[in-house]
């Protein structure tokens, strides 16, 4: 291990500086040795001290993983918590109604108990971490087959876990970095009340819809607050109406100062998953195989959903939720094939990994890593058609409540029909919930077109690999996929929550088996997981190859990379603001920032995507800004900067040098789609709400002046 610190120092003394402009997701514990003084050059102003600390305050403290999925930021005394708005949609759609659309029309809760509770949503903080890399690898070794290297090193992750989780008070995560060659525990303090405080309407949260995601000059509001409740001493507590607002340990001060070209802004959050150490193959595959599946398969679901979201209002809202994050990835994973074959990234890395077969073949070198490229270049060539296939099958299940649902929900059920008259009663009570809660953003007509048109793409475009037995029986039948799904979802206990609700009084287990969507469901679960005997076998040369490449990358220092591959776990990221090459769309002087002047050139009454509210619409022509304006006098909306940062970043705070908070990450830059992969210096941004624009839209547009009184705030 200490022979892999020293070169892992030993890249860095010699890397370029320019590398470490933006480039790079960092862990906090490593800041004082790695990045401290690059940073000091850049503009920062606090000590590693004061940005990551076990025994004091630290700006660690005030950030949280957002429900699992996106950060947030603590920013006041009383628990308030700042997100993205599609960070928070899902609570907020499971908040609204037809008659009460927080979704479309905004909230504002006017006092603390007018705050409103979701069923199940929550706030991770990060307690502390540290490296555990030499206790796991010390029990392991090449000879071992993958499958006992996993149950070793599974055996003391959970040694690990239950001693630092402080008697069930932390969850503790333990991970794998580097491909398996480092490891790290994390613990965590997780909060379980947690409140919706406010949230602007949707045409200013989403403004610009699916046109400008991912696209820049963009104009979007997209935050939501809330706020964390615990018990009387401060511990996380059950929702409880004796709960009081959680005084944090520490919480961002607001800069009203705004942003200038190069000024420095660092950003911590939890991005969820980068892929810069994939191969190329695993780039090529992407490329031509999976992604155009994805693609194509998400627009499938993401149209036959919309044809009756907008028909119908209470429709749109069960469906809301879902057919955004679709949308997003569908977006995301068309962006990635373009950007990937524009730079010939799959080429680049060929490039690098040639020169790493040669090094490897030397002789000292050739025992432990001789086959590592052969072994590899061997696994994806024999799962490309594969890779297609299962992302045809994916996004069914994906797409289709009835995908998956029926098989989960359906053993449960068999396992309920089988147990004993004491057992059922503990059962009962959680199946019922589960029932209850899946049929609130379920619409039968909806689901029949979604799951008819997905069966009828997997069945035409995934046969490079064997299908589903029960679609390949469709097939051979010439079976009308639309009057398939219609009769299959009619005639199934998984259709109706009534059904369910009464098989749970008079069980059956032979109902279950010989349900229709439970054996579709079941066949497609079972083969997305089969694996044959040659498929296992190239598995796992790969898994041990793959592990391989990046020591081998890192200790003949062909990689530039110095850093590990996201994987939601809290880093830092570190850049500037920075422009874009001028773009006649955007009014701005600099194309760094957007204006509300912009915002409003864009609004097209009526549009779902660019409609903008009277309200707001006369605010900008009285030039009613309050304290937001910038000093040049415009209303400033985004901004950009040049932090390496992707999904699962939403969310999360862009500071400046005082580790005060400017902005709130929310989208990253169409063209440097392939950040996930590879990293663009010249190409990278992420998109930010200028902080000015929250508190503006708060204020002078809500009305809600008394949050903003709970802030800190710098002039």
């Amino acid at each position: 291990m200490k022979k892999i610190i020293l070169s892992f120092v030993a890249l860095i003394a010699f890397a370029p500086a320019t590398v470490f402009a933006n480039e790079g997701m960092w862990f906090l514990m490593h800041i004082q040795r790695l990045n401290h003084r690059d940073m000091q050059k850049m503009g920062l102003q606090l000590t590693a001290e004061e940005i990551y600390s076990i025994n004091n305050s630290s700006l660690k403290d005030a950030i949280v993983q957002f429900n699992g999925g996106c950060t947030a930021e603590m920013i006041s005394k009383d628990g308030l918590v700042l997100t993205n708005h599609h960070c928070g949609y899902d609570a907020i759609a499971e908040l609204s109604s037809p008659e009460s659309n927080y979704l479309r029309d905004g909230f504002w809760a006017q006092n603390r108990k007018a705050e409103l509770k979701p069923k199940s949503l929550y706030v991770r903080f990060f307690v502390r971490m540290d490296d555990v890399s030499k206790r796991i690898l010390s029990l392991v070794n090449d000879k071992m087959t993958e499958a006992e290297r996993e149950a070793i090193i599974n055996k003391e992750i959970s040694k690990i876990q239950k001693e630092n989780d402080g008697g069930g008070k932390y969850t503790v995560s333990v991970r794998s970095f580097f491909q398996g060659n480092e490891y790290y525990y994390f613990v965590y303090e997780d909060y379980k009340d947690v409140r919706l405080v406010g949230t602007p309407t949707e045409s200013i949260g989403k403004f610009g819809g699916d046109t400008d995601n991912w696209e820049w000059p963009r104009h979007t509001g997209d935050f939501s607050l809330f706020r964390v409740y615990a018990d009387a001493n401060g511990n996380p507590a059950e929702y409880s109406e004796n709960n009081v607002p959680l005084k944090p340990k520490h919480h961002l001060p607001i800069s009203l100062k705004g942003v200038q070209e190069n000024d420095f802004a660092m950003i911590l959050g939890y991005p969820g998953r980068t892929n810069r150490w994939m191969p190329a193959e695993g780039i090529e595959q992407n490329v031509k195989f999976a992604y155009p599946a994805w693609v194509e398969g998400s627009k499938m679901s993401m149209d036959k959903m919309k044809t009756h979201m907008d028909k119908d209002d209470a429709v749109r809202l069960q469906y809301a939720s879902k057919y955004a994050q679709i949308a997003n990835y569908w977006k995301n994973r068309q962006g990635m094939i373009d950007a990937l074959s524009k730079f010939k990234t799959a080429d680049s890395k060929r490039k690098v990994e040639k020169k790493f077969d040669a090094w490897a073949n030397k002789k000292a070198n050739k025992e432990q890593y001789g086959n590592v490229i052969k072994d590899i270049n061997a696994y994806y060539a024999l799962t490309n058609e594969k890779a297609k296939h299962d992302n045809y099958l994916m996004t069914m299940l994906r797409g289709s409540a009835f995908g998956v649902m029926p098989a989960r929900m359906g053993n449960q059920l068999t396992n309920y029909a089988k147990a004993q008259a004491n057992e059922r009663t503990q059962m009962k009570a959680r199946l019922v919930e589960m029932i209850e809660g899946t049929f609130e953003s379920l619409y039968i007509p909806a689901e029949k077109d979604v799951l008819a048109g997905q069966l009828g793409l997997y069945a035409a475009k995934a046969k490079g690999y064997m299908l589903a037995p029960s679609v390949e029986a469709l097939v051979k039948d010439n079976t009308n996929f639309e009057s398939y799904a219609a009769n299959a979802i009619d005639l199934s206990i998984f259709s109706s929550k009534e059904r369910l609700l009464a098989f749970l009084e008079l069980p059956n287990e032979e109902l279950i088996k010989n349900d229709p969507l439970y054996k579709l469901s079941s066949d497609l679960l079972d083969h997305y997981n089969k694996k044959s005997d040659e498929l296992k076998a190239a598995e796992e040369k790969y898994q041990a190859g793959f592990r391989k490449l990046v020591a081998g990358l890192r200790e003949s220092k062909l990689s530039p990379i110095l850093y590990p591959d996201a994987n939601s776990t809290l880093r830092l990221t570190y850049g500037k603001v920075r422009a874009l090459p001028v773009d006649k769309r955007n009014d701005a002087k600099i194309n760094n920032y957007t204006t509300l002047e912009g915002m409003v050139k864009k609004h097209k009454a009526g549009d779902p995507e660019f409609d903008l509210s009277q309200p707001l619409i006369d605010l900008y022509n009285k030039k009613d800004f309050g304290q937001y304006a910038d000093k040049a006098g415009y209303m400033p909306v985004n901004f950009l900067s040049d932090n390496d940062i992707t999904g699962g970043n939403s969310g999360s705070p862009v500071l400046n040098g005082k580790g005060e908070l400017i902005g709130l990450a929310f989208d990253g830059n169409i063209e440097a789609m392939a950040g996930d992969v590879i990293f663009d210096k010249n190409l990278q941004r992420t998109i930010n709400v200028d902080i000015r624009f929250v508190l503006f839209i708060i204020e002078k547009y809500a009305g809600a002046k008394h949050i903003i009184d709970e802030l800190t705030i710098v002039k």
